[in-house]
Formats: structure tokens, sequence, C-alpha cells
């Protein structure tokens, strides 16, 4: 059956060039500056409001400092919390309970910090009156400039993806709605995506069928993603992994907005942010404990302290990953490449504890500093093991979502030995868990293992 489409209307994509490129670049919006503008504005009326137009007897500069402090904090939080990143048009997004959430982190961040330093940002009776306020305002903001997106670029245009039967279904519903998205073309599952979206002019891609994923859609998200096109996917019970964190009403049916990437930008940036922070607090022991090994390494194995070899990581891209050296050189010629064992008969005289331990892999933290790697996340593997494993187990790609890590959940929860499939079980449970928290779990059991391993 041919690809039934409609003729396509002139539309401006949302993809206009900034006059400043530099701040596009960093990843903020106009939406920013409008946001500083009004928490500084907001503060000012609080306190104007409660005492007139005589302020509390403070310096002027003492007001700006304060002032900018608690704007630096609050954008901070939001930034960090996902309200700069690009939102698609389709539905309605819940904005009031994730900004209020936002809010109140800031808000104690802000009195935690003020309590410590002993530098209040402003006066103490009124930090619920800013944070009620400066809830009510994000939100009004991301309002303000959904409206002012839909006036300039227009409303959605959608086309349907699916069976014959699900792309009537979803028509109806659209037009019943009464709302202003616009219905551009209809095409059925396997065919080329992208001509169609071309053809159409569609802003917005509705996946309606209940086919896995790979069936009705093969195209990359990236390619979508880039160019600003929303997809969503209709929700069935198969669809249980999806992120329904992402979930959102279309004409009263259930979507999921799907991405190129497991964890949004503004959750890697945090997750980046934590690395270097916990890398500088760590600094004195990391130098201590790095100076000490290398030197039994240097002693046990002679020349050459470190060992680098290629792994596959971020995204599928290959890098060039550290070690300490604890096999004799060149121990693969022969050989050729094998994975590690628990009782790996390459592994020098007395370097077996440094593998135990797990600390041959410090060096790694370079690659870490670098952004290669993370502190925690799946281990990065072999580009010769990876095309085996992507063959024989189903879903290993999805390893390569997140950076990858100095240590993970699979590491402190299985051995050397531990079948490659249940290693992908564990990495594929911490992907869709992702949070801080669980990276600082995962890292304080580490340090655990390290400890109960050093001590048999």
């Amino acid at each position: 059956m041919p690809p039934q489409t409609s003729p396509a209307l002139p539309a401006a994509p949302d993809t206009e060039p900034w006059p400043l490129p530099w701040l596009r670049s960093l990843g903020f919006r106009y939406l920013l500056i409008l946001d500083a503008i009004g928490l500084y504005a907001l503060m000012a009326l609080i306190i104007t409001l409660r005492f007139g137009a005589t302020w509390p007897t403070y310096s002027t500069g003492y007001y700006l400092v304060g002032f900018a402090a608690a704007t630096v904090i609050h954008l901070g939080v939001y930034y960090f919390g996902g309200l700069y990143e690009y939102e698609q048009r389709l539905g309605r997004p819940a904005w009031l309970p994730k900004v209020s959430a936002l809010s109140l982190m800031a808000v104690l961040l802000s009195a935690f910090i003020a309590f410590t330093t002993g530098r209040y940002f402003m006066p103490r009776g009124n930090l619920l009156a800013f944070l009620v306020g400066s809830s009510l305002l994000i939100t009004f903001n991301r309002w303000l400039s959904r409206s002012v997106r839909s006036r300039r670029f227009g409303h959605p245009r959608v086309l349907l993806v699916g069976q014959a039967t699900d792309r009537r279904l979803a028509a109806s519903h659209l037009e019943e709605s009464g709302g202003d998205i616009e219905v551009v073309g209809q095409v059925a599952p396997g065919g080329d995506l992208i001509e169609e979206i071309d053809l159409v002019d569609a802003t917005d891609v509705l996946l309606l069928s209940g086919e896995t994923l790979d069936e009705i859609y093969p195209q990359p998200l990236g390619q979508l993603g880039q160019r600003r096109i929303g997809v969503f996917k209709r929700i069935t019970p198969a669809d249980t992994l999806l992120g329904l964190q992402r979930s959102r009403q279309i004409a009263g049916m259930p979507f999921v907005g799907l991405r190129a990437h497991a964890l949004p930008l503004c959750e890697l940036r945090l997750k980046r942010l934590l690395d270097l922070l916990y890398l500088a607090l760590a600094t004195p022991l990391i130098i201590s404990v790095f100076l000490s090994v290398a030197t039994y390494v240097r002693l046990r194995g002679g020349a050459g302290i470190f060992y680098r070899q290629q792994r596959v990581g971020y995204l599928g891209k290959s890098f060039a990953m550290w070690k300490f050296r604890t096999m004799a050189h060149n121990v693969e010629s022969t050989t050729g490449a094998q994975l590690a064992t628990k009782a790996d008969p390459r592994v020098l005289a007395g370097m077996s504890w440094l593998r135990r331990t797990r600390l041959d892999e410090l060096p790694q933290l370079w690659n870490v500093l670098k952004g290669e790697m993370s502190l925690v996340g799946p281990r990065p593997e072999r580009p010769e093991f990876v095309q085996q494993f992507e063959t024989a187990i189903l879903g290993y790609e999805r390893r390569h979502d997140v950076p990858p890590g100095l240590t993970g959940l699979a590491q402190v929860r299985g051995h050397y030995q531990t079948d490659p499939s249940y290693k992908l079980g564990h990495d594929l449970q911490y992907i869709v868990n992702w949070s801080a928290i669980l990276d600082l779990q995962i890292g304080l059991k580490t340090v655990l293992v390290v400890l109960r391993r050093s001590a048999r």
C-alpha cells in the first residue's frame, strides 16, 4: 500500500540561526536571560512589598551580590534540572510540579550556603515567598515561550506512522480534540520516514503501531533529533523501559517522547560536573595512591609502567584507555585478544592483587579528566569483543548510550568471569535508573569492594 500523504504547506522550521552563536554552543537559550531578569525583579518586589520603600539598612553592594548569588544558584539548578533543554511543542508538559521541585531544591541550597557562610542572600522570612513566586514565574516564562514559538512557527505539523486502523483512530482523536495540531501526512510502517517528513514538512512524528521500535522506525533517532523533529511513540503494555517519565497526553492519547540518548543532555552535563567535583575533592588521596602503585609496578614489572589499549566508548566511538601494566610486554602477540579471567595466567608475579582490587585501573582517571570516560558507567570493552557481543547478545549496543565508567553496577555485583549477557543486564539497569545518588552509591560500594579484596 503506497504512503498516504497530504500536500505540503509552507512552514518556517524552528531552526533559525541565533544572533549570538556562542550562547547556543553553551546550551543556553533566550529563556535563561528572561528567567534571570525575572528572578532579580522578583527578589526586589518581595522585599519592597514587605518593607516598603525603606529596605533594611544594608549596602547596595550587599543586595546586588546577594541577588546575583541567589539568581545563579536558581539558574544552575534549573539548568541541570533540564529546564533549558529544547522542548517539543506537542502535548502539554506538567511544568509547575517540576519547576516547584527544582525551586525548592534551589531555595534549600541557597539557605544551606547562607547558613554555612553567614551571608544571607535576602531576609530569611522572604524565602517562602520567593519559593512560591519563583515557581510561578519560571512556569509562566515557559508558557510564554511556548506561546511565542507557536505564533512564530505555526502549529505542530504531524506525520502519523502505523497501520491503517491506527492512523484512522489517531486522526479522529486529533480532529475531535479541537486543538492546534495539523495532520499533514500518513505512512505505513517500513517506509522511508526521512523522505516522508521532508515531503510534508512535518515537525513531529507519531508512531502508532504496537510493533517493536526497530520494525516501525528503523532510522536512528539522532537524524531527527538534530533537526528538532519530535518523535513520540504510543504507549502500549510492552513499553515498560521507554522512560515513561517523558510521557504526555496528545489529544487524549498516551505517548512517550523518544530521544537519541539514554540520558538527556542536562543529566549528562550534571554527571560530568560531579565527576570533576569528586576528582577535585579526592585529589590528595588519588595522588598518594597513584604514586605508590606506580612505584610498585616499576619495581616489580620493570620499564613500562603504563599500558594503553583501544576501547569502545560513548556512542560507539573508540578511544585509548590507560592502565597500569600487570602483564608482560606484547603478551597477546601470540595468543591474540583474550578476555580477562579470575586467575589469568598472563598476569606477572606479584601483580594479581592489583587486578583483584582494580587498582590497575587508576590511570583511567586521565580518561575521565579528558571526558572520554566517567567515574561510573558500563565498563568499556575492546572493539574485537564488542563486534562479537553485538552479534550474539541482543541490545548490547545500548551500553554505549552513556559514557563508559571506571567502575559500574556490573563491577560491584559481578566478577571478571561473569557472563557478558548478565553484565549487560546490570548495565541496562544502571542506564534506565541513573541518578546522581546511584553514582554515589556505586562509588561507595566500589571502595568497599576494593578494601574487602585487599584484605584477602
